[in-house]
């Protein structure tokens, strides 16, 4: 059997046990939570149960506006990858609500599947971004795998990211570039983002940050949650025509991040991917 390469998953979170459980679990269950490496942004917040040998830091808190806020993540991320790539192959960058995995028709497990590949700088898998279909999806079950409740994604070049690299290159906010560096969708990585899994649960946060914003959500909905429930479902080779087109198709102000031409498809998750644990 051939060696493993040594790979580390990082990321930061405030707030937000519930994903960061599963975030353990999942990545854990991949590499070892001896593997695993995450910023706690705030000397209060609470250290999942589950999180076993996991490498976690508190950092102080500041109030920042968002795109404050993005930037301090990512440098933190960034530096914490840029030590990592000492010691280890591989690092895998993500926020807490996102999921990379590998198409089950491989055969492989993660792990195995990333040492195989021959990786120049990074890897992005093809983003989907799933929400509750309003239509014909109960309210989330906390205590069941995701993928065994939620059926629909949108096809999203937001999440598209060059969640995996090799290379001492800093991420963009977010995840969403390598500084210099273009982006290489790999046929058989998906990045799943499970922020809109629930809308009870987005009320729920919502009401917590106010009566506006709980009302908005209320007026408006959410985009991708109303995208599953409202738009006609493609097939599965949209998978592949969306890799395509994000490979070669660019935005003109972001150059290094992908474009689908405006397309927002809606696509069934195929059922082999339950396979993945998520």
């Amino acid at each position: 059997m051939k060696k493993l390469k040594k790979i580390a998953a990082i990321t930061m979170a405030r707030d937000d046990e519930f994903f960061l459980s599963r975030w353990i679990a999942y990545y854990g269950k991949q590499f070892g939570t001896e593997n695993l490496y995450i910023l706690l942004d705030g000397t209060d917040q609470k250290e999942p149960a589950n999180a076993g040998n996991a490498h976690i830091t508190k950092l102080p808190h500041t109030p920042m506006s968002r795109a404050t806020g993005d930037k301090y993540r990512i440098r933190k991320l960034s530096e914490l990858a840029s030590k990592l790539l000492k010691t280890y192959d591989i690092v895998i960058g993500c926020d807490s609500d996102e999921f990379l995995i590998v198409d089950p028709n491989t055969k492989k497990t993660l792990a195995q599947y990333l040492s195989d590949k021959k990786i120049k700088t990074s890897l992005s898998g093809l983003g989907l971004d799933i929400g509750q279909n309003l239509n014909c999806e109960k309210e989330l079950d906390i205590g069941a795998p995701f993928l065994e409740q939620r059926e629909y994604a949108l096809l999203s070049t937001r999440y598209t990211k060059p969640v995996v690299k090799v290379i001492n290159a800093p991420w963009g906010s977010g995840f969403h570039s390598i500084r210099h560096h273009n982006f290489h969708i790999d046929k058989n990585l998906y990045l799943l983002h499970f922020g809109a899994i629930d809308m009870k649960m987005l009320e729920r946060k919502a009401a917590a940050r106010g009566a506006d914003w709980l009302n908005h959500l209320q007026r408006r909905g959410n985009g991708t949650i109303n995208a599953v429930t409202n738009s006609k479902i493609k097939s599965e080779k949209w998978l592949r025509i969306a890799r395509i087109l994000q490979t070669y198709l660019r935005p003109i102000y972001a150059l290094r991040k992908p474009a689908m031409i405006g397309l927002k498809p809606v696509v069934k998750i195929p059922n082999r991917f339950k396979k993945s644990g998520v």
